[in-house]
């Protein structure tokens, strides 16, 4: 029986399994993801901005913003341009490394 088997969930042994099945690279890209999606609720939720209303500002339809927020969709890049504009925000280009510092 490995790890995941006799584990009841994935727990700490999540790191372990994502690294048998996922090469740095795609670790690397899902992390960001997460990072940029986690960054873009906040950003609304700070706003105090339901889904409902940002579809209203931005244009976005909210069962768009819904897969967006979870995650669920591959969103185009003009999209989360709309999205993060509608809540005051923008991205910004930084080296990889910079990032790494930060966390």
């Amino acid at each position: 029986m490995n790890k995941i088997e006799s584990s009841t969930a994935f727990g700490g042994y999540w790191d372990d399994f994502e690294k048998e099945l996922c090469t740095p690279e795609e670790i690397e890209e899902s992390n960001l993801r997460v990072a940029l999606i986690s960054e873009m609720i906040e950003a609304r939720n700070d706003k105090k901005i339901s889904q409902q209303k940002l579809e209203k500002i931005s244009g976005i339809k909210q069962p768009v913003i819904s897969r967006l927020e979870n995650g669920t969709s591959d969103p185009k890049l003009s999209t989360i341009i709309k999205f993060l504009h509608s809540v005051g925000k923008t991205l910004k280009v930084v080296p990889i490394e910079e990032t790494k510092k930060r966390a």
